[in-house]
């Protein structure tokens, strides 16, 4: 695993993720310490003013092909507000008004309120992961889960985590969905 790890993570050094615990977030460690094989997810430390995707690749040389960007949607039907989580390459973008609609079966859909999602799901803006999140669908883009590592956010802004892109595939509530990720034009 620490090949795979070394190229996505760029110039930093990677630890098994629950040997830090300390660099996760409260609902990441838990959903980890629940996984048969935590031992192949990652984990680095970063200056949490670059946690954004970009600066984050700039600074460390990490492939933005091999960083995902993890988004919470909501949409509302007869008054029920439905979440999704989606996982998109961060060289591509949720296809929200598309592929997201309808897949939540609503009229509108659109990027959940930064307040709104950090009390959803106890994570820190920017570091938000589909680990540890409700119980909500987990859409991977097919790109993200055939990678053989790739950058997600670990919950807080000063770290990332480094994970098999099968792994996320194996996640409660986890569905590769065709055209979730549109490129970036």
């Amino acid at each position: 695993m620490t090949e795979q790890w070394h190229t996505a993570a760029g110039t930093l050094e990677v630890l098994e993720a629950l040997q830090r615990p300390d660099l996760l977030a409260d609902p990441v460690r838990e959903s980890l310490r629940g996984l048969d094989d935590a031992r192949s997810v990652g984990v680095v430390e970063i200056d949490p003013d670059l946690a954004d995707t970009a600066e984050f690749c700039a600074t460390y040389g990490s492939p933005l092909e091999l960083s995902a960007n993890c988004v919470v949607v909501a949409g509302k039907r007869a008054g029920e507000v439905r979440y999704a989580a989606c996982l998109v390459l961060a060289t591509t973008r949720a296809d929200v008004n598309n592929v997201v609609r309808r897949r939540l079966d609503v009229r509108k859909a659109s990027f959940a309120g930064t307040d709104e999602a950090v009390e959803l799901t106890g994570m820190a803006y920017g570091g938000i992961t589909p680990f540890g999140l409700p119980a909500w669908p987990v859409w991977l883009d097919p790109a993200v889960a055939e990678a053989p590592a790739v950058v997600v956010g670990s919950g807080v802004r000063r770290s990332k985590l480094i994970v098999p892109g099968e792994l996320l595939t194996r996640l409660t509530g986890a569905e590769v969905v065709d055209g979730l990720g549109k490129p970036v034009s």
